[in-house]
């Protein structure tokens, strides 16, 4: 789960990480107040999305400016000119589609002296199974280039989760930064604190970029990107509540309140699979065969009737879906279930598209005798290599 950078800036600050003074607004009405309250002489208006390269990014609109979405103000009512231009309007960065996304938030955030520029950020390490830091003295928007052209200035490393963040991790990082003497300590107890809340909050990722030495002699969170285990949310409410939905695909969002797990795709067959193996499978052999899955939907070992017609209507939901290939094997989840579920869906919500089911294990018979009986036009399949041959088939493939 992703957050926006505000609200990354807050967990940073609960968890004791130097952060500047800033402002939320929702509306362009709240930022000669905010600016106001928080003072000059110098201000940051920031867009709020997921996703990076913000300050680079353009506004489809014309009346947005020419800035990107990261803005310099030197008044209250610059603050409040930027602020009118950019909520509401369509920011493209080299991370979004080119359709780009609705700027619904803006972050007014104190202007920060800034002396050097840094990389930070710590990932979960899957090679190792451990907590890795990486840093770069080479912080800013350009940090994708550094990595790509000169590697060497990137520096990583793991931290044994049976010792914790040790004084040795603090002098490793501090080097990696470039930094020696008070700025030394100060990465040493930063890294710490950051490798502390990494774990108690169950991140994923955190990226601080970047991570600067101010005018003061101090090291300072000028950005932050924050994501975090989804798996481990049940045990972080305050994170739950910071959810932004607007940044979701809207079936996505439908498919987390009936448990089913679905990402969208790019393709046009739809996929309804029980078992997240099964689904790869799926994805796989209609690529096989010339076509490509619009989805990954795994509708789980335990679900209801109600969770498959959910699920059917998700799928119908989705312009580019223009074929269903339902393919289920029935362990724990049976086949009649499915089966009813399916007919179910269809009668509710219609059927303008070619559906493939191939039914396997417990109750197959019921199952298929349900689909049968059903009076639907639905195309029956003996195994995944002949359900996905008839599905592409079926949508001209």
């Amino acid at each position: 789960m992703n957050i926006h950078e505000y609200q990354g800036k807050q967990v940073l600050k609960e968890i004791g990480a130097p952060v500047s003074p800033g402002i939320a607004i929702f509306d362009a009405s709240e930022a000669k107040a905010a600016a106001e309250e928080l003072g000059g002489p110098l201000w940051v208006v920031k867009s709020q999305i997921h996703a990076g390269g913000r300050g680079k990014g353009k506004f489809i609109e014309e009346t947005a400016g020419e800035q990107g979405g990261v803005r310099l103000a030197r008044s209250v009512d610059e603050v409040v000119t930027f602020a009118e231009q950019m909520l509401g309007s369509t920011l493209v960065t080299e991370q979004t589609s080119d359709e780009g996304k609705v700027v619904n938030r803006l972050y007014i955030e104190h202007g920060s002296d800034i002396e050097t520029e840094l990389y930070l950020s710590i990932i979960i390490n899957r090679d190792t199974s451990r907590v890795s830091f990486i840093a770069s003295t080479e912080g800013g928007m350009d940090i994708e280039a550094v990595a790509h052209d000169t590697p060497e200035k990137v520096i990583n490393f793991d931290v044994d989760p049976a010792t914790g963040f040790q004084p040795h991790h603090g002098r490793t990082l501090a080097k990696a930064l470039g930094l020696s003497g008070q700025l030394a300590k100060q990465a040493g107890k930063l890294g710490k604190t950051l490798y502390n809340g990494f774990l108690a909050k169950d991140m994923a990722m955190l990226e601080i970029n970047p991570l600067i030495v101010n005018g003061d002699g101090n090291l300072h969170c000028l950005d932050a990107k924050i994501s975090f285990d989804e798996n481990a949310l049940f045990r972080h409410p305050d994170v739950v509540a910071m959810k932004d939905e607007t940044e979701s695909d809207p079936k996505e969002v439908e498919a987390q309140k009936y448990d089913l797990s679905y990402v969208a795709l790019d393709g046009n067959i739809g996929c309804m699979v029980n078992g997240a193996g099964l689904a790869m499978s799926t994805m796989d052999i209609i690529k096989l065969y010339g076509a490509e899955p619009a989805n990954f939907l795994d509708v789980g070992g335990g679900a209801t009737k109600e969770n498959i017609v959910a699920a059917f209507k998700i799928l119908t939901s989705d312009d580019k879906v223009e074929g269903i290939l339902i393919n289920i094997f029935g362990g724990i989840m049976k086949c009649d279930i499915i089966a009813q579920g399916a007919v179910d869906a269809v009668k509710e919500v219609g059927l303008e598209v070619p559906l493939v089911v191939r039914l396997e294990g417990t109750n197959v018979e019921a199952g298929k005798a349900i689909i049968d009986n059903s009076g639907l036009n639905v195309i029956s399949a003996d195994d995944l290599d002949d359900a996905a041959k008839k599905i592409v088939a079926a949508v001209g493939g």
